[in-house]
């Protein structure tokens, strides 16, 4: 099957934001590039029990950046429209912590740079790279299976090691 470039990029970055949930201890429900009138892909995040982080607002952020940086280390480019609600929401989350208008882009940029800083860790691109290559496979899998590769792929990169 052939696939656009876009239809790679939404993969790209709805794994990105899998991953990044995951990585930060948050259960995923299940990820889609199935689009609809409103996005192009989805992550569900699974509400209820997951493991309680030290900064839930930092947590969120850096999951609603996964997506866009996961797209642009993918691409070589930053898809600022298409990620306009996530950034939305970054935006909305950010004016919370700080408080000029500097303060909530300095903010921004030091969350991009963590969440680029998480992918490069051992085994989580890889976990990026299943995840969408699965996505592009099926459009749409449970978080039973993100979590799978997720595993399998920073497993795999502890053991070389």
């Amino acid at each position: 099957m052939t696939f656009t470039p876009d239809q790679i990029a939404t993969a790209y970055h709805e794994a990105g934001h899998a991953v990044l949930a995951l990585a930060l201890g948050r259960p995923v429900q299940r990820v889609s590039i199935l689009a609809n009138q409103q996005r192009l892909g989805h992550c569900e995040i699974r509400k209820g029990s997951f493991r309680p982080s030290k900064d839930t607002l930092e947590t969120e952020i850096l999951i609603l950046l996964g997506g866009l940086a996961a797209e642009a280390r993918h691409t070589g480019r930053y898809g600022w429209e298409a990620a306009t609600k996530d950034l939305l929401d970054v935006r909305s989350l950010t004016q919370r912590r700080a408080g000029s208008a500097r303060q909530v882009e300095r903010l921004e940029r030091r969350m991009l740079d963590k969440t680029e800083h998480i992918l490069d860790q051992p085994g989580v691109w890889t976990a990026v790279e299943r995840i969408a290559e699965e996505l592009l496979r099926c459009t749409t899998i449970s978080g039973r299976a993100a979590r799978h590769f997720f595993d399998q792929a920073t497993a795999q990169a502890a053991s070389e090691r």
